[in-house]
């Protein structure tokens, strides 16, 4: 976890997310790259900042004033940050960030999205969960002391979903956690407690997996039941595998990992299948 990205509208929930990839950064010598996306109409974000029409300069330039305002705040004083600012949908602009500076880590905070907004438009976190090559930290509230000893973790422990653990697993050996593996029983798909624990048992053959323990909550929702165990267990953070589903296929099927970063209020983190 050498290097950790962070996308900022310089908007609160932005700024929670980047007190949380401090606090990382010092423990684990990280360094961290800010990324601002302008998003701006195609007609002037290819003009380049040599050659920008006005309207684009005045962006650019209002974007570098508050980065510089950002990083004379006291919480930044000895990380190293890294400013860059990108000129088209903050998704795309995060995908070559990740590739140009080797990160290992996406982390953002989110303001959700809910009814109609939801379904049609969608957050910007939301598209960045289903796009991603890397995990995603999704920070909602400001965390003073960002420690994560107790780490769900649930899925439907299907064989798809086994590199996308191991990323998890490595993950919570990085920050010194437990996992809690869950399956979640629904009305829809029910299976008996011993059912359930035989396929995360299979799950885990050849895995390595040390540090962790098995549950099966019953609830009427995967993505209620989720919820409600991290609650129920004192966990401070909520991890999820993603397909990262486009267009129709998401429209019809959603997704419950970014249904999770939408309405949850504690930290989720998701993990590319």
């Amino acid at each position: 976890m050498k290097r950790i990205l962070v996308p900022s509208d310089f908007s609160p929930q932005a700024e929670n997310a980047l007190k949380v990839a401090v606090q990382m950064a010092k423990k684990h010598g990280s360094e961290i790259f800010l990324l601002h996306s302008l998003e701006m109409p195609l007609h002037l974000a290819n003009t380049g900042t040599t050659g920008a029409m006005p309207e684009a300069l005045f962006f650019i330039k209002l974007a570098e004033k508050k980065f510089e305002e950002r990083l004379k705040k006291p919480y930044l004083k000895d990380i190293k940050v890294t400013q860059t600012i990108g000129h088209g949908e903050i998704y795309d602009d995060i995908s070559a960030a990740v590739a140009e500076n080797n990160i290992d880590l996406v982390i953002m905070g989110s303001h959700g999205a809910s009814g109609f907004k939801e379904m049609f438009i969608g957050s910007n976190t939301e598209k960045v969960v289903r796009t991603s090559k890397i995990p995603v930290l999704v920070i909602k509230n400001e965390h003073k002391d960002f420690t994560i000893n107790d780490f769900v973790f649930a899925s439907d422990f299907s064989n798809e979903c086994k590199k996308s653990f191991g990323k998890a697993q490595k993950f919570a050996d990085e920050v010194g956690a437990k996992i809690h593996l869950l399956y979640v029983n629904t009305p829809a798909g029910f299976k008996t407690s011993p059912q359930a624990k035989a396929i995360m048992e299979k799950f885990l053959q050849g895995t390595g997996a040390e540090n962790y323990t098995l549950n099966v909550y019953n609830d009427t929702s995967v993505e209620k039941g989720i919820l409600n165990f991290a609650k129920e267990s004192g966990a401070q953070l909520v991890g999820m595998s993603t397909h990262g589903r486009k267009g129709i296929s998401h429209f019809f099927n959603g997704s419950i990992s970014e249904d999770l970063v939408n309405h949850a209020k504690m930290p989720v983190i998701t993990f590319k299948i």
